[in-house]
């Protein structure tokens, strides 16, 4: 099954008007600002661009989000699943508007031109907690995923209740056909486009029966607000705060997907105590939000069950930023979360079958 459209890159974003940009911090925000700089940031796998304004005096920076289409940027890269909404608004702007009643630190958006396709936005800095924790002590490192998850907790409780129809997360979600789609990005490049072949019929007969099982386990659990990347490079250290960003892809789901996203990251790996205390600590915080916490045991298997299937994705769309973007740097992340999913389909016997069928395809899930 195709899941994506391989095309040429789109063209190159011209680069932003530095005299408008002077222009509208002069005259169109909340404050009057006069820009001394403008500096080009590192970006995502999106075709967003990103820079800072430094402006005198305060705030002395903001961040200018340069859309790569302006009329077109309605809609999500990769595959949603769900009823379409009527909301002719941008995704950003409309999750973020919902994400400010919630009480998560999100950036405020100070002006929006829609013209040019430019967002102004409040700083977080450039400390990603994946930086914040590449040197930092055990202690340092878990008092920053207590923070991280405690965020999480507030983004899922007071995101998801009471429902916003308003809000585009709202009318999208992780259904069936979404996580097969995810499975079989996986399939298409994780295995045919890197390996060079498809798997045998038998082989992925199999595979597709497992993932269907996993899909519909998935599925039927309870909905909740699920921001769906969350981890350690879209969650900005600003000095005691914790920056929510990329938010815009926002959909319905099961409470462990972001848990997932977040601690069993692709860039930075969690001792398992570590992993097991986070777990934890996640549903003190939905108890002590009023949330009924069940078996903690079932919890931690469909954690564990999501986090196969979050990380499979991450492992084919990461050969397809390569591919078909162009892109190689995510590549040498792969192992990382390959090795997740190794660990994960040795620790339940009834994966068993799935990971004999899968594991001829994939090195990284042989024994080591």
């Amino acid at each position: 099954m195709t899941t994506t459209n391989p095309t040429a890159p789109a063209a190159p974003l011209a680069p932003p008007d530095p005299e408008r940009i002077a222009q509208t911090v002069a005259t169109r925000l909340p404050f009057r600002g006069e820009m001394t700089a403008l500096s080009a940031l590192a970006g995502d796998a999106s075709n967003r661009r990103y820079f800072r304004i430094a402006l005198k005096g305060t705030p002395s920076a903001l961040i200018l989000m340069q859309l790569a289409d302006p009329e077109g940027f309605k809609k999500s890269e990769e595959a949603v699943s769900g009823a379409s909404a009527q909301i002719a608004e941008l995704p950003f702007t409309n999750v973020l508007t919902h994400l400010q009643r919630t009480g998560v630190t999100v950036p405020t958006l100070h002006y929006f031109d829609r013209e040019a396709g430019l967002l102004y936005l409040e700083d977080f800095g450039d400390l990603t907690l994946a930086e914040a924790c590449r040197h930092a002590d055990r202690a340092r490192l878990e008092a920053l995923y207590r923070q991280a998850i405690d965020q999480l907790a507030l983004l899922q409780v007071k995101g998801t209740t009471p429902p916003a129809p308003g809000c585009i997360a709202f009318h999208r979600r992780f259904d069936v056909p979404l996580l097969m789609w995810e499975f079989d990005h996986f399939l298409e490049y994780g295995i045919t486009a890197r390996v060079g072949q498809p798997m045998k019929p038998a082989d992925d007969a199999a595979v597709r029966a497992a993932f269907q099982r996993i899909a519909e386990l998935l599925a039927g659990q309870p909905q909740v607000f699920v921001h769906r990347d969350y981890h350690s490079r879209n969650l900005m250290v600003d000095g005691s705060r914790m920056g929510i960003i990329d938010f815009q892809d926002a959909l319905m789901g099961p409470a462990t997907y972001d848990l997932a996203s977040l601690l069993k990251d692709a860039y930075i790996e969690l001792d398992d105590a570590v992993v097991d205390a986070l777990v934890e600590h996640f549903l003190d915080r939905l108890a002590g939000l009023g949330v009924k916490v069940g078996d903690r045991a079932v919890f931690r298997r469909l954690f564990d069950l999501t986090s196969i299937q979050r990380n499979l994705k991450a492992a084919g769309r990461f050969v397809y930023i390569d591919q078909v973007k162009h892109n190689p740097k995510f590549l040498a992340d792969i192992p990382r979360v390959l090795g997740y999913v190794r660990r994960n389909l040795s620790k339940y016997p009834e994966l068993g079958t799935l990971r004999q069928h899968l594991a001829p395809y994939v090195a990284e899930l042989q024994s080591s």
